[in-house]
């Protein structure tokens, strides 16, 4: 079977199981949930394994053959703008397409245990669906325009899924804020289109399709917009895009509040698809990029500030999904960081590790959360590692992993970025400053990830004996409230849940051996097998893959210790947190006590949600009043005016018709009836009147013809 040929029903399937249970729910048809499972799982992992059959039929060409365009039908064929509906094959997008359909699948059987009490349980699945149709047609798009429309249904279905429980207000917030702080990017990404389709417009060669616009793209070169090249421009527009979907400053602020929405779908966004698709289309767009080093530098800039600042946040965050959240917040900028950098496979390479280890620990805290009872504050927990050890084995083989720790996932990736940033340093200094960033963010990692597991897992165990439900608690989750009857001990979950976690743990643990780097890989004879894979795609003019193998060869000593230091300050952090938490909490007490201004910016996130609701979104809200009373008193007022003398003069038009021209037809109608009355008298029937009658007029007739 030629898997090429029938790509198109990667996302079809997920679309096709999306419209049938979507159909199921908003039709009120009963069915049984096996029903609604089989379509569901089933859509995705047939895509899962196409896009194996992909990726087999691929590795077997050579590597200048594995770029193919599929198309399906024309879409756009104007003198100036053509589009199809096509698909681009090649070996970036099915890394994608197997990360997005093959991680969503294990969330789609999490959600097959976590969801099961749910009322919306068709419409879940429809959503999650339709959310995973969305972002394989953003991968797998062959122009700009076809992957706004995936870029756009993410959006939509983020805002779909973090509102699922839409009865729940602050469940509804949270998506409001998701669509429209998404929106402000995607404007951003529309003008970066379209400068970039006008300007290639004026060179000759207007195109949006990736394969012709990494062919004429060189032609921008030292074009200018203004004092600035054009191609810088249009990266830094694209990039704003990029902020909004992949959550950095200054768009990063609805990314927390996505939590808001059921732990699958948490998972789904933070993991696997929708936070990832700016970081994919920088990586599709690398042609672009590494014409400008400015905007490679804003990029790297935006993403290591991003990584420090938010990993910062998670020092104080007591609720675990919030914590996992500004974790997923950093782990992006590390991998803007790489972008940057020009490093686009590390960067890709550490999207890849990422989404294995982050849905296993946002699936973990799912399971901690339905064990205690839908309880997220992480201050209420502690000693569930007695009571749930397939989760907790689980979760902290994920924590290891994203706190760098060799030879797991999280470290191969992440070192491989802060190898390359401190390796550009020699030629730009500023990146010297970015992997002082990038090294400061790895500690903070460590620390705040080993505190949540300090305090979810160790310990005792605070709410088996004291804890009883509040119902203002109630308040922080819409799934909490109908749970009443789940017992309060803690237990391990069902099998669909604890298989998935096993699963992403293994990926956690030995994924990052794909991607080996050289100077690990030649003592076990292990190439870099993900970079190779990739090499095709980002082998761009200034060729900085090979540089930065070079470099690595020549300088190995410093590469070495910089892994040792790495891997060194990252068990800092781990063993500071499990010390203070476990065994001296009362010196964080203590601090926080005598800190406790600094406690309470970084409790509430430095405050940067209400800095936003003053600057932008109260003036905003006062605009909005204002134009409704200028639309009240000025607007409706004109029109009420127009209004009103309509009905004057109405009543002007009725009068003077009324008095004047039916007063006229009615004088003449009153008139020739009243003469009709008179004259009707002289019909009396009687000969002599006659007589009498035309004998007067003959007489007149005489006496006027004498005279």
């Amino acid at each position: 079977m030629n898997f090429i040929n029938i790509s198109y029903l990667i996302p079809l399937l997920p679309l096709i199981g999306a419209a049938i249970n979507g159909f199921v729910s908003f039709s009120g048809i009963k069915t049984r949930k096996w029903l609604t499972n089989v379509v569901a799982c089933g859509s995705i992992l047939a895509s899962f394994i196409i896009a194996c059959g992909i990726f087999y039929q691929l590795n077997l060409l050579s590597a200048e053959e594995r770029s193919i365009t599929v198309t399906w039908f024309p879409w756009f064929d104007f003198d100036l703008l053509k589009a199809n509906v096509a698909f681009l094959i090649d070996q970036l997008s099915i890394v994608m397409v197997l990360v997005v359909s093959g991680v969503g699948f294990l969330i789609h059987v999490y959600s097959i245990g976590y969801m099961a009490p749910d009322k919306g349980y068709s419409r879940f699945f429809s959503y999650l669906n339709l959310f995973c149709f969305a972002m394989l047609m953003l991968v797998l798009a062959d122009n700009l325009l076809l992957m706004f429309v995936g870029w756009e249904g993410v959006g939509l279905c983020s805002y779909l899924l973090i509102g699922f429980w839409f009865d729940h207000k602050p469940n509804a917030a949270a998506g409001m804020k998701a669509f429209i702080v998404n929106r402000i990017g995607d404007f951003s990404f529309i003008i970066g289109v379209a400068i970039l389709f006008w300007a290639l417009y004026s060179v000759g060669h207007p195109t949006v399709t990736f394969t012709e616009l990494r062919e004429h793209v060189s032609l921008l070169d030292g074009l200018k917009m203004g004092p600035y090249a054009v191609v810088t421009v249009i990266c830094i527009a694209l990039f704003i895009g990029a902020t909004g979907k992949s959550a950095q400053i200054p768009l990063y602020v609805w990314l927390p509040d996505a939590m808001a929405g059921p732990t699958p779908v948490s998972a789904l966004i933070h993991a696997a698809t929708m936070v990832t698709a700016g970081v994919y289309m920088i990586g599709r767009m690398n042609f672009l990029y590494t014409m400008s080093e400015t905007a490679l530098a804003i990029v790297a800039t935006v993403g290591a500030v991003t990584a420090v600042f938010a990993a910062t946040i998670g020092f104080a965050q007591n609720d675990i999904k919030k914590v996992l959240a500004y974790s997923t917040v950093s782990q992006l900028g590390y991998m803007f960081l790489g972008m940057g950098t020009s490093i686009y496979s590390a960067g890709i390479f550490h999207l890849v590790t990422h989404a294995f280890f982050k849905a296993c620990l946002f699936l973990g805290a799912g399971s901690v959360i339905l064990g205690m009872h839908h309880e997220q504050h992480m201050d209420r927990m502690g000693g569930l590692r007695n009571y749930m050890p397939v989760t907790f084995w689980t979760f902290l083989a994920a924590t290891l992993a994203l706190a760098g720790i060799f030879p797991l996932a999280g470290f191969f990736s992440k070192d491989e970025i802060l190898w390359q940033v401190f390796s550009r340093g020699a030629d730009n200094h500023l990146y010297y400053v970015l992997w002082g960033l990038g090294v400061a963010g790895a500690i903070g990692t460590a620390f705040y990830m080993f505190r949540c597991v300090s305090m979810t897992f160790f310990g005792k165990l605070h709410t088996a004996a004291e804890h009883e439900y509040d119902e203002a608690d109630a308040l922080d989750s819409a799934h909490k409230v109908d749970d009443h009857h789940q017992p309060l001990t803690p237990q391990e979950q069902s099998l669909s849940i604890t298989s998935v976690l096993v699963v992403l743990a293994v990926l956690s643990i030995l994924g990052g051996f794909m991607g080996l780097p050289h100077a690990l890989g030649k003592f076990v004879g292990m190439p870099n097998y993900f970079e190779h894979w990739l090499e095709p795609v980002f082998a761009s003019k200034i060729g900085r893959l090979e540089d930065g193998k070079m470099i690595a060869e020549g300088h190995g000593s410093i590469e070495y210790l910089l892994m040792l230091f790495s891997v060194s300050v990252a068990v800092a952090g781990i063993f500071a947190a499990i010390w203070f938490y476990t065994k001296r909490k009362d010196l964080i007490v203590s601090f926080t006590a005598k800190f406790r201004r600094l406690h309470t910016l970084v409790y509430n996130k430095y405050y940067i949600d209400e800095i936003y609701d003053f600057i932008f979104i109260q003036p905003l809200l006062k605009l909005n009043d204002l134009l409704k009373a200028f639309d009240q008193a000025v607007i409706d007022g004109f029109v009420n005016a127009c209004a009103a003398f309509g009905v004057f003069w109405a009543a002007v038009s009725g009068w003077w018709d009324w008095f004047f021209v039916d007063g006229a037809v009615n004088v003449v109608a009153n008139a020739t009836i009243t003469s009709g009355r008179k004259l009707r008298l002289i019909q009396t029937g009687r000969i002599q009147h006659y007589f009498y009658i035309i004998l007067f007029g003959l007489i007149v007739l005489l006496v006027w013809r004498v005279i």
